[in-house]
C-alpha cells in the first residue's frame, strides 16, 4: 500500500491540482447554471440549535459563550436544511447554497466529516423537476471538466446519458426477490411486516438477525443488492422510499405507504438525497420523536428538536428539495479515487 503524504507536499499538490482547478470551474458553471435560472445564492449559519433528526445522523458539537457569558450546546450543521426552509418560509422561491457541512463518524475514500453540500430549494415545484435538475448538473459537469464518462474504479457511467428511473419496490424485486410493498401498512403510521421482510431477505442470502428491525432490514438489502447495481452505466434514481424511510419527505399521492423521496445514484455511489417536502409541523414532530427515540436506543443519545423550524413548517408553500455531494460530483467526474484528491485543504494525509 502506498504511505500517506501530506497534501502541502510539492509533487502531490502538483498531482492534484488540475483536479482542484476542475473543482472551481465546476463550481462556477453551476453558479451560473443556477442564475441563470432565477435562483437566489444564500449562505446559512453552520452553528444551528439542533443538527437534524434522524437516527443515524451524527454530528459535531460546540459550545460557544455569547456576550452574556452564558455557555450553550450548539452544533455544527450537517445539512443547510433547516435554515433553507425557514428562508422558503420567508418567502424565498428558489435558492441554492454552497455549504460546509459537518458529519461525524465519517471517513474513508467517499466519506469525510467535512465537505461540501450543494443544496438546493424550489417553491411550488414538484419534486421531479429535481431529477430534471440532476441531469442538467451531471450534464453540465461533465462539459465543464471535458470528459464523456463519470468514473469510479472500474465502473463508468454516461453522464449525458437520461437517468434510470426505479421505485425502491421495483429494486427491490428485481435483485432480491422481495416483494417491499406487501411489507408496508396502508396506514404508515403503523407497524411495517418485520418478519415478512426478514423472511424474504434470508431467502436472497442476506444475513438477518433476531434484533433486527424492519428498518435494519431493509438498509441490509439496499446495502447488499440494491445499490452496488445502481448507476452502472448510466445515473439511476432509485425513488418512491418507504414513508418510514423518509422522516423529512411528503407522502407520494397516489400510494401513502410510500415517500416523495429519491437518490441519485452514479456508479455504485449515492451522489444526491431529494424530497417533495413535508410542511406538516405536526406530523413532523411526531417522526422527529420516533427517529430521536431510535437514535437514543442505538447511540445513546439525542438530538434537541428546533422549534423555530417546526414553526416554519408551517409557513412553508409546497416546495421540493434537494442535497448533493459536491466533491463526490468532481470526484465521479474527474476519475479521482478519493475525495480528499478533490478538497484544496483535506483535515488528513493523502491516502487514509
Amino acid at each position: 500500500m502506498k504511505a500517506a503524504s501530506s497534501w502541502w507536499d510539492r509533487a502531490a499538490h502538483a498531482d492534484r491540482r488540475p483536479l482542484l482547478l476542475a473543482r472551481n470551474a465546476v463550481k462556477r458553471a453551476i453558479r451560473a447554471h443556477f442564475e441563470a435560472d432565477g435562483f437566489v445564492e444564500v449562505e446559512c449559519d453552520a452553528l444551528q440549535v439542533s443538527p437534524g433528526n434522524e437516527t443515524h445522523l451524527h454530528a459535531l458539537a460546540a459550545t460557544p459563550i455569547g456576550a452574556d457569558g452564558v455557555a450553550e450546546t450548539r452544533f455544527l450543521h450537517t445539512s443547510p436544511e433547516f435554515a433553507m426552509k425557514k428562508l422558503v418560509a420567508a418567502g424565498e422561491e428558489k435558492i441554492f447554497d454552497f455549504a460546509r457541512v459537518w458529519r461525524n463518524r465519517e471517513g474513508g475514500p467517499l466519506h469525510a466529516i467535512e465537505f461540501t453540500m450543494l443544496e438546493w430549494y424550489r417553491a411550488h415545484a414538484p419534486y421531479e423537476t429535481l431529477m430534471d435538475d440532476c441531469a442538467d448538473l451531471m450534464r453540465l459537469t461533465a462539459e465543464t471538466v471535458g470528459t464523456r464518462e463519470f468514473r469510479r474504479r472500474d465502473r463508468s457511467a454516461d453522464p449525458f446519458a437520461t437517468p434510470e428511473r426505479i421505485t425502491c419496490a421495483e429494486a427491490f424485486a428485481r435483485h432480491a426477490g422481495i416483494d417491499l410493498l406487501a411489507t408496508l401498512p396502508e396506514d404508515p403510521t403503523l407497524e411495517p411486516d418485520r418478519d415478512r421482510l426478514a423472511a424474504g431477505a434470508r431467502a436472497a442470502g442476506i444475513r438477518v438477525s433476531d434484533d433486527d428491525g424492519w428498518s435494519d432490514v431493509f438498509s441490509r438489502v439496499l446495502a447488499e443488492r440494491i445499490e452496488p447495481a445502481l448507476g452502472d452505466g448510466r445515473p439511476a434514481i432509485l425513488m418512491e422510499y418507504p414513508s418510514r424511510e423518509a422522516a423529512l419527505a411528503r407522502p407520494s399521492p397516489h400510494d401513502a405507504r410510500v415517500a416523495e423521496r429519491f437518490e441519485l445514484w452514479v456508479c455504485g455511489v449515492e451522489l444526491a438525497n431529494a424530497f417533495g417536502e413535508l410542511t406538516d409541523p405536526v406530523e413532523q414532530r411526531r417522526r422527529f420523536g420516533l427517529e430521536m427515540a431510535a437514535k437514543e436506543t442505538i447511540w445513546g443519545e439525542r438530538y434537541p428538536i428546533d422549534e423555530d423550524f417546526l414553526a416554519a413548517l408551517g409557513a412553508m408553500p409546497p416546495t421540493s428539495g434537494i442535497a448533493l455531494g459536491f466533491d463526490r460530483l468532481v470526484m465521479l467526474a474527474t476519475g479521482a479515487p478519493r475525495i480528499d484528491d478533490v478538497k484544496w485543504a483535506p483535515a488528513r494525509p493523502l491516502g487514509l
